[in-house]
């Protein structure tokens, strides 16, 4: 598996967990007595969701500037 495979894969399984860390602030936070800190669990699969999204962005731009047309 090549680079770029590597971050989408790793691309997919952040957004399952930032899914079941937000499914799970809801629920902690649906409590009698929530528990505040729970609020900020998603928030680092989400700056990881960041940074690897706009990897998956830019590369097709990148990738077509190293593509010299043939004339």
């Amino acid at each position: 598996m090549n680079w770029n495979k590597w971050v989408r894969q790793i691309h997919r399984w952040l957004a399952v967990t930032f899914t079941v860390t937000v499914v799970a602030t809801f629920v902690a936070l649906a409590q009698d007595d929530p528990m505040v800190w729970v609020s900020y669990l998603p928030l680092l699969p989400l700056a990881l969701l960041l940074f690897s999204g706009l990897y998956l962005f830019v590369l097709p731009y990148v990738t077509r500037r190293r593509v010299v047309p043939k004339s």
